[in-house]
């Protein structure tokens, strides 16, 4: 049998919350890093002293950032072979390589800009150091790509096959591990939210000093690059979101229909359900506002092909259970003979299913034999909570719209010399300031909680792929993080708190 729940959530919730806090610096990273870029060009092509200023003081806050990015995302890795070691085990063929590949990204390749861009000013020239900071800008993008490659391939495995010899997912096709729509919609959705949340970044705390009063030449400029920097970026992120959904619903029907509350397959188009209350005993939207045809066209973008509901799905998930037992029972003569001639074509007839079959690891050992009451007890587990993609995927939606606003009318007031002294436009920019993070974090909750009960969809439960611990140790090491990573949360505000409120002329030059 498989770990007990306890220590599956556990793992869960470790892995979560260690993941969605590594993610509060990575955004940050991406985004400061462009920006870093572009003004540093700026000051190369001006030769004003005041950009070679704008550059080093934004520079040391992405600097705290980034040393907190690293740190947290080393523990992640750990994790794959303390707390999922049979998940590593099963896809770490496929798996580990693009991992590897961001491993020397973020330690060879980044680190090296990043000591040539802080310690380089004197030493290089102006051109050599600009060069630097592009290549460091290059190395973080780089850096997310293969992380999203791999997060990409657990969405939408290809390029990789099941081998009944190692019992293992071994590489077919790498080109098409890299180079999985799934994983390229991910990488340019994900960066261009990085990058609006460096810009937001930059005009929040700029609209700070102009409330002040204070450095309001270098604040102003910071802002006219936020501005124009997160318009197109936020515009970015809308468009290549709906390229994910779109591909989504190639492979990942079910999280469209719970993230759309679809209960029951409607015709086609759908329609779009603004706002509504989910209820997973019903299978009903109470109070549903809905915009007709709309999803329809978004999703497929068809108006005759339909989107299937969540009870639907649910069914076809039962056939293609009763199909993964019998890919399961072929891989149970394999092992006993790996010549078995019929065995190796009924595994080949079946074997697209086997995932399907493992889903009833969780209620019997006796896979072969499973009854009709586990196999509808499996089947439920194919929906993943409603309410909780519901609510995440329209706030996030509702941040992205309401950045696309915010950074128009920073780039409209910009172009009239009128954002420096707007002072309502300053207020909403500086308190606007959290709402990226919680876009991101929302986006990979929609992401990640919406592709339950697969660890790697279609391919591996998550509840089969924990280490063989105890729900103990699982919490001792849970409550060590907690207790760690609330101490960094700590010195990063401090850090972070402490710059912002020094200013560009109290740093050295």
């Amino acid at each position: 049998m498989i770990p007990g729940s306890d220590v599956v959530d556990l793992s869960r919730l470790q892995f979560a919350i260690t993941a969605l806090y590594h993610f509060l610096f990575v955004p940050l990273t991406l985004g400061l890093s462009i920006l870093l870029a572009i003004m540093e060009t700026i000051y190369v092509m001006t030769g004003r002293a005041i950009w070679r200023q704008i550059v080093k003081y934004w520079g040391v806050l992405f600097g705290i950032n980034f040393v907190l990015g690293v740190a947290t995302g080393l523990t992640m890795e750990f994790q794959f072979g303390t707390n999922w070691a049979y998940y590593s085990h099963y896809v770490g063929d496929v798996f580990g390589a693009p991992l590897a590949i961001e491993g020397l990204m973020a330690f060879f390749l980044e680190a090296t800009f990043v000591g040539l861009f802080f310690f380089g000013w004197d030493k290089l020239t102006k051109l050599q150091h600009m060069f630097c900071t592009w290549l460091l800008a290059l190395g973080t993008n780089l850096s997310a790509l293969w992380i999203l490659i791999a997060n990409g391939w657990m969405q939408n495995p290809v390029g990789a096959g099941f081998n009944f010899q190692t019992m293992r997912m071994e590489v077919t096709n790498f080109a098409d591990v890299m180079f999985n729509p799934v994983a390229q919609a991910k990488f340019v959705h994900t960066i261009s939210a990085g990058y609006v949340t460096g810009s937001i970044f930059v005009l929040a705390i700029s609209a700070y000093f102009l409330l002040r009063s204070r450095n309001v030449a270098f604040a102003k400029r910071s802002m006219t690059v936020a501005a124009s920097f997160g318009l197109a970026s936020a515009l970015s992120v809308v468009v290549l979101g709906d390229e994910s959904g779109y591909l989504a619903n190639n492979n990942q029907k079910m999280k469209i229909a719970a993230m759309e509350s679809m209960w029951h397959t409607e015709k086609a188009p759908a329609g779009l359900t603004l706002f509504g209350i989910p209820n997973d005993k019903t299978m009903t939207t109470d109070y549903a506002i809905t915009i007709p045809y709309m999803l329809g066209l978004i999703a497929t973008r068809s108006i005759n092909e339909p989107l299937q509901g969540i009870a639907e799905l649910i069914e076809q998930g039962k056939l293609q259970i009763r199909e993964g037992m019998l890919a399961y029972d072929a891989l149970t003569r394999l092992q006993k003979n790996k010549l078995d001639e019929q065995a190796k074509i009924d595994f080949t007839a079946h074997g697209k299913s086997l995932g399907y079959g493992l889903l009833l690891k969780k209620y019997t050992e006796n896979v072969i034999d499973a009854t009709d009451d586990q196999i509808n007890q499996a089947a439920n587990d194919l929906k993943p909570r409603v309410m909780p993609l519901f609510f995440s995927f329209r706030i996030m939606v509702a941040c992205g719209i309401f950045f696309i606003l915010l950074f128009a009318t920073g780039f409209y007031l910009s172009l009239r010399h009128k954002l420096h002294d707007t002072r309502w436009y300053l207020h909403l920019a500086f308190w606007s300031l959290p709402l990226p993070w919680i876009a991101a974090e929302l986006g990979w909750v929609v992401a990640e909680y919406g592709r339950q009960p697969w660890a790697v969809q279609g391919v591996l439960p998550t509840a089969m792929g924990t280490s063989s611990v105890s729900a103990s140790q699982v919490m001792t090491s849970l409550s060590g993080f907690i207790i760690f990573y609330t101490l960094l949360a700590i010195v990063e505000v401090y850090l972070m708190v402490k710059y912002i409120r020094l200013g560009p002329d109290n740093l050295a030059h």
